[in-house]
């Protein structure tokens, strides 16, 4: 992928939008990590969510809230939290609202996947 050098925010849109699958798992879908707990272990500021994870979100409507990773975007770059639901007026519960891996932080790595684990370095 050609490096992005402009600034103008409909080709940064553009780059998003037409980036290949390899960049939008890596860079797109990372979240930064617990900072005493997480960070000091594995000696890493950031690193991709995946399904499993548990995150707290920290920008939105949902700031504070913590929940599970229920399902992980990859064409839009968006996670599916638990418990991420909106309500409408008369009390029904719409299917729940995607957040962007910028606005959460992970507090619990799903470390099932061993790759994943020796990848992180430093783990139990």
């Amino acid at each position: 992928m050609v490096r992005i050098v402009s600034k103008q925010p409909r080709k940064q849109r553009k780059a998003r939008y037409n980036a290949p699958n390899h960049t939008r798992g890596g860079r797109f879908l990372s979240a930064s990590l617990s900072p005493p707990e997480l960070r000091g272990k594995y000696n890493n500021r950031r690193t991709r969510v995946v399904k499993g994870d548990t995150v707290k979100v920290l920008r939105g409507d949902f700031a504070g809230d913590e929940g599970v990773v229920d399902a992980v975007d990859m064409k839009t770059c968006r996670l599916v939290v638990h418990g991420v639901m909106v309500t409408k007026a008369d009390g029904t519960e719409v299917p729940p609202r995607p957040v962007d891996p910028s606005n959460v932080q992970i507090t619990k790595l799903n470390l099932k996947d061993k790759l994943r684990e020796e990848r992180l370095g430093g783990g139990a």
